[in-house]
């Protein structure tokens, strides 16, 4: 009773904030539990430097740091889960289930989701639910969001950090948004940018479609350190 009172209270926070009815306060919170987690960072992820496509979740982000986050360590979480069935729910019941129920903010939800699944062998690490791989990478810039969709939308400017690199976008929504297909295919990349305040954005790449695990590490590399450059450039205005 008390998760569903704190989860009302921040539905109508949402209310008072963007003047959306009640029912559309709540999708939208209940929703940002099933998106990507490219698009669904509000707080910084952890990132480890050695870390590849392959490893594991557990491996990636340490006990006492989820538990600093969310209050539970992996056991915890991953005990809590069976205890209700969640090995056969979906990946957003899951990931809902952790906002709505234990007040998980939504990147947490997700990095909790995916690495529940790993352990129970849903999902291999670097794998999507289901069959597939992805490579994910993300960056928090002193620049504001609009910059940082600038960077990816507009051709020229994308060239400066990303060359010698075709794309063909499929769709852009600023400043939030960018999907677009890679090198003329099949892989494609979803981009998500998130404001930190009004001077600062954390942007997130999820490259989706790979043939397999050692492609995912290549790509997780290779964003990392393309967002490397493209945070030089930015905070720099290009002087370097």
């Amino acid at each position: 009773m008390t998760n569903q009172r704190s989860f009302k209270a921040r539905v109508r926070t949402r209310m008072e904030k963007t003047g959306e009815s009640y029912t559309t306060a709540r999708r939208h919170l209940i929703n940002r539990a099933a998106e990507p987690a490219s698009t669904a960072a509000s707080t910084p992820a952890p990132t480890e430097p050695n870390a590849t496509a392959a490893a594991a979740q557990t491996e990636r982000i340490a006990e006492d740091l989820i538990r600093a986050r969310t209050g539970r360590g992996w056991d915890g979480w991953f005990a809590l889960l069976d205890a209700a069935s969640a090995s056969e729910w979906t990946h957003t019941r899951i990931a809902r289930h952790l906002v709505t129920e234990h007040e998980v903010p939504g990147w947490w939800a997700q990095t909790i989701t995916v690495g529940y699944e790993q352990a129970r062998g849903l999902r291999a690490p670097g794998q999507r639910r289901g069959g597939g791989f992805e490579a994910s990478a993300s960056r928090t810039v002193a620049a504001p969001a609009v910059r940082l969709f600038e960077a990816f939308a507009d051709e020229t400017a994308r060239a400066r950090w990303l060359p010698d690199v075709e794309v063909r976008v499929r769709t852009a929504t600023a400043p939030r948004s960018f999907r677009a297909d890679w090198a003329g295919g099949p892989t494609r990349i979803v981009v998500g940018i998130d404001a930190v305040g009004e001077s600062k954005a954390r942007v997130n790449v999820l490259h989706e479609k790979l043939t397999g695990a050692e492609q995912a590490a290549e790509l997780k590399a290779y964003w990392r350190e393309r967002l490397a450059a493209l945070k030089v450039l930015l905070e720099t205005n290009g002087d370097h």
